[in-house]
């Protein structure tokens, strides 16, 4: 489907065209914002005619890569995320940190790895050069072969030196393909060709060899061993966890190989959880068509509707059988909930830093300064406030605060209610808020330029009513953030009633920025509030529970916790064992076993 100026802006795939076209273009209702908005801007369409399923889904995936239509998934890593190349297609390779795959020496060899948090990138490349004597100088092989000495690397075992020319490009290739082995997990391999060669220099008296080598090998089975074990089989599989959020989903893939999970990547596609299959079906394709290895099981999240299409399509390009499998029990189901968890852990992350590593934080306070009519330039501290409770017990609240756009965790505060004793938000939200203005212009109470209720306009007025009450509040602006009915943020209301919708939508980038900003105050809030509450019953229930044996008070629950550790220390000790803590009787030690042992 072309725009007005001949632009590919959609491609898609259908059994019957004509039912297609009809249900963009037949006068029905379309229930997508997003296919809406797509359906306005189409003045033009061409299609092509193919023999079978499987070839309309593998034309669909090319000429989505060539066009990069606007309303197609997209698959685009984080650009804050960099690579391990391993360069394949030199005579002699190198192994070193990308910020993105060239496509021509991924033609002509070069295999990638990642996308790789910062952190995971600089600890693998340096387990790499402890294992393997890789050159990390800058010399061109073989160009410079002998036109200089071998450095420090070389005397002290780091370095196979290949400038010294006594080394073969296929001896230095062998060692590079064992750094591929390491990458794809194969680490019995490796450990059994480095203890060969250890134990072929002891023998020949080449004792200061066999120690480096020795030292590689302890490198690399503590690599090994700091990797949780998932199957007590060998077996190599992919795990693809999906998670969506604020206009986005995160592709999570985790590589388990030989049972060890070695290896992830991450990737963010513009699309939400009702785009879900074209999200899944978009990333294997576009993945896997250019990845390193293709494992014989893939675990998904659900199978998608073109499962057995694109099981042929990784068959064929890998040259063996490939699975979609959903996992519904066992050690492939922790796995791919691990997979999930990674995914929903990266789009916190993600949203937390307002976008990719390179955006700029203060965009979504420029956007709601223009949306209420303020100067440039007058929002900086924002705040909002999260009441918890569990019924009338633990009542508390949490207050984040945001400043140009970032957490300030060092400003976050907590209150548990002292006056309201009986669970009611509002009586919760005023003692809070005035508690929090009662400290105003002290370190860390600063005046905000902006609160946002966590809710839509029910709750941005009890705020108002609330904040407007207390004197010095007049300059403060207040806005409420709006959610959908999956409890997922979905807009912002305003004071004079004005109220923006940010789902469901095609959105510009100063919306989807807001979006982002909205939802990072609206968890982190709530997850302040809610942990605290947590703590608190927590306390709570050891309390209750100590306390709840004859002759046991607040202070020798305190002592017996200090000494045990743990309730559940406490439960396993001896009464001989619980007579030794400070403040515990003999009599106490015998109700306190009695309590948690009966009369046994």
């Amino acid at each position: 489907m072309k725009d007005n100026t001949g632009a590919v802006i959609y491609v898609g795939k259908a059994k019957k065209l004509r039912n297609r076209l009809k249900s963009y273009f037949g006068g029905g209702v379309i229930t997508s914002n997003k296919v809406a908005a797509m359906v306005s801007h189409v003045s033009d369409f061409e299609y092509t005619v193919v023999g079978s399923e499987s070839e309309a889904l593998l034309l669909e995936n090319n000429l989505i890569k060539r066009y990069q239509p606007k309303y197609n998934i997209l698959l685009r890593d984080d650009k804050g995320y960099p690579y391990i190349c391993i360069s394949l297609n030199e005579p002699y390779p190198r192994v070193f940190k990308a910020f993105r795959p060239d496509p021509k020496a991924r033609k002509e060899g070069a295999v990638y790895y990642g996308p790789y948090m910062n952190s995971d990138c600089f600890e693998v490349l340096n387990t790499i050069n402890d294992i393997f004597p890789l050159k990390r100088c800058k010399k061109v092989f073989p160009r410079d072969i002998g036109k200089e000495r071998p450095c420090l690397n070389y005397h002290i075992g780091k370095c196979m030196a290949p400038c010294r020319g006594e080394m073969t490009e296929e001896e230095y290739r062998a060692m590079t393909d064992k750094i591929v082995m390491f990458f794809e997990g194969k680490y019995k391999g490796i450990e059994e060709s480095i203890e060969e060669e250890m134990h072929k220099a002891s023998a020949s008296l080449d004792f200061e060899k066999a120690g480096i080598l020795r030292d590689r090998l302890f490198a690399l089975k503590n690599v090994s061993k700091n990797q949780h074990v998932y199957l007590n089989i060998e077996r190599d599989a992919d795990a693809i966890g999906l998670y969506s959020d604020a206009g986005e989903t995160c592709v999570r893939k985790l590589e388990l190989r030989q049972g060890r999970v070695v290896g992830s990547s991450t990737y963010f596609v513009s699309g939400t959880e009702d785009e879900a299959d074209d999200i899944l079906k978009n990333f294997i394709l576009q993945y896997y068509e250019s990845a390193p290895t293709i494992p014989p099981v893939i675990l998904v999240p659900f199978l998608p509707d073109d499962r057995e299409d694109i099981e042929k399509i990784l068959k064929k390009t890998s040259g063996h059988k490939v699975s979609l499998h959903k996992a519904e029990r066992g050690e492939l189901y922790d796995l791919a909930k691990l997979a999930l968890n990674n995914a929903r852990e990266m789009m916190v992350r993600r949203i937390l830093r307002g976008g990719n590593a390179g955006a700029d934080p203060s965009i979504p306070l420029r956007v709601l300064e223009e949306l209420i009519g303020v100067p440039e330039g007058s929002f900086s501290r924002v705040e909002s406030f999260d009441i918890s409770n569990l019924g009338n017990d633990d009542i508390c609240a949490g207050m984040v605060v945001f400043k140009d756009g970032k957490p300030d965790k060092s400003s976050y505060r907590l209150f548990k209610m002292k006056r309201v004793e009986t669970q009611d938000d509002f009586a919760s939200m005023r003692e809070t808020l005035t508690r929090r203005f009662s400290h105003l212009g002290q370190k860390g109470f600063e005046c905000p330029d902006l609160i946002l209720a966590d809710g839509g306009k029910g709750q941005l007025e009890a705020v108002r009513s609330i904040v407007r009450s207390i004197e010095g509040t007049e300059n403060i602006r207040l806005a409420g953030m709006v959610k959908n009915d999956r409890h997922k943020t979905a807009g912002i209301v305003f004071e004079d009633g004005r109220q923006i919708s940010l789902e469901g939508r095609d959105l510009n980038d100063s919306e989807i920025s807001l979006l982002r900003f909205l939802t990072t105050v609206q968890n982190e809030v709530h997850r302040f509030a809610i942990s605290y509450q947590h703590k608190l019953a927590g306390k709570r229930n050891i309390r209750y529970k100590l306390e709840a044996v004859e002759g046991i008070g607040p202070a020798k629950r305190k002592n017996l916790l200090n000494h045990f550790g743990t309730i559940k220390g406490v439960e396993n000790a001896t009464a001989e064992e619980l007579a030794k803590c400070k403040g515990i009787s003999a009599a106490d030690a015998d109700n306190i076993f009695r309590f948690f042992h009966g009369d046994k």
